[in-house]
């Protein structure tokens, strides 16, 4: 018989408990409570992850009937609806936000070296936000339009892992390209950027702090070109020209010259024109890099299809943060504990194992290992 630890326990050892032990005191985060405390809290809303259950009722009924096997976990006592419901409405999702930040720290030294096969020696990211909805019935601080209700994650991954470095939840109401003046990445890093984002005072910030950028333009966008550079039409690149804008607030708020590169995909059969302020690059790599940015979108889908961040626990903006936020978490635990067996298995497939393994004890390579050859588990 296996006396190891389960898959769940593995999976949350990963989560350095010196340090949430920290963060509970830097928050405060027991104050109010003797019993529930912040890692049973957290506990409980990772159990709902890895599982993907869609209501309090239902995780209740979950989490009691696995009672005997999340006691040597540290959930130590049953746990009822209103207990649960209490934590996330008053617990400060600022927890679980530095928690995020911490496993963001450990995931990025872990892939820190992976090659996106660009030949890129900077690193880069690439900002979106994806928009949730919400009844605004019974979220009304999330108001959005007349008759909806809606949040925004605005969100910033680095490419070498699909890791979020970057999550600013707000209101539906909030533009993306306000987000920009919160924007801090390392000097020399490349961010990649939908038309959204155009707004030329912000992007040339982002030059100042010795950032580069590649995004998408916008139609009406008014140029005066001051070299053409030789194209290649057989790879898609149809234009490729140094410019300076003529726009009376656009050349005020960016005075240096940009790049701009027209290209043909022929995938999607679409022209599409790109902006960046990296003169040295080939046009072939600037379209190649803002295909990149397409993971961010896959990011979100990713998220949205494989864990709860679209059924929520609790209605307050508190609770609401904190089930996203643990969400991350449970998303950054996955793509460490994955990281030995990448080559093996995708990152879906490896969550599912561990959904429907969770309580049994096998190590996870042995899990994967199980998977990949049928062998049953001894």
């Amino acid at each position: 018989m296996n006396t190891g630890r389960t898959v769940f326990a593995q999976l949350l050892g990963v989560v350095p408990f010196s340090h949430f032990e920290h963060l509970v005191d830097k928050y405060q985060a027991n104050r109010w409570t003797r019993d529930f405390t912040a890692w049973s809290h957290f506990i409980c809303m990772a159990y709902a992850q890895f599982t993907r259950r869609e209501g309090l009722r239902d995780l209740i009924a979950c989490l009691n009937s696995q009672s005997s096997k999340l006691y040597h976990l540290g959930l130590r006592q049953r746990v009822s609806r209103s207990t649960l419901a209490d934590a996330n409405e008053r617990r400060d999702s600022a927890l679980f936000e530095a928690l995020g930040h911490r496993l963001t720290e450990m995931a990025l030294a872990l892939y820190q070296d992976h090659d996106i096969g660009l030949g890129l020696k900077e690193p880069l990211y690439a900002m979106d936000s994806t928009t949730i909805d919400l009844c605004l019935s019974l979220f009304p601080w999330a108001d959005f339009r007349s008759t909806k209700a809606g949040i925004k994650a605005h969100t910033v991954i680095d490419l070498r892992g699909a890791i979020p470095v970057m999550l600013t939840i707000t209101t539906g109401k909030v533009s993306d390209v306000s987000l920009l003046d919160n924007l801090a990445l390392p000097k020399g890093s490349i961010v990649v950027l939908d038309r959204g984002y155009v707004d030329f005072a912000r992007l040339y910030l982002l030059v100042q702090q010795e950032c580069s950028f590649v995004v998408r333009a916008k139609g009406n966008l008014s140029f005066h070109c001051t070299e053409a550079h030789p194209t290649d039409a057989k790879a898609g690149v149809w234009s490729d020209q140094t410019i300076v804008l003529t726009g009376e607030r656009s050349k005020k708020g960016y005075p240096q010259p940009l790049r701009r590169v027209r290209f043909y995909d022929a995938v999607s059969c679409l022209e599409l024109v790109f902006l960046s302020n990296r003169l040295d690059l080939s046009a072939l790599t600037i379209a190649t890099i803002y295909k990149q940015r397409w993971q961010v979108e896959l990011f979100f889908k990713w998220l949205k299809q494989n864990l709860n961040v679209k059924h929520f626990f609790g209605n307050s903006l508190n609770a609401v943060r904190s089930q996203i936020w643990i969400a991350v978490c449970t998303y950054l635990m996955a793509l460490i504990a994955h990281k030995p067996f990448h080559a093996r298995i995708s990152l879906r497939n490896f969550l599912h194992l561990a959904e429907v393994n969770m309580f049994e004890k096998v190590t996870l390579a042995q899990m994967v290992t199980n998977a990949l050859t049928g062998d049953e588990i001894e």
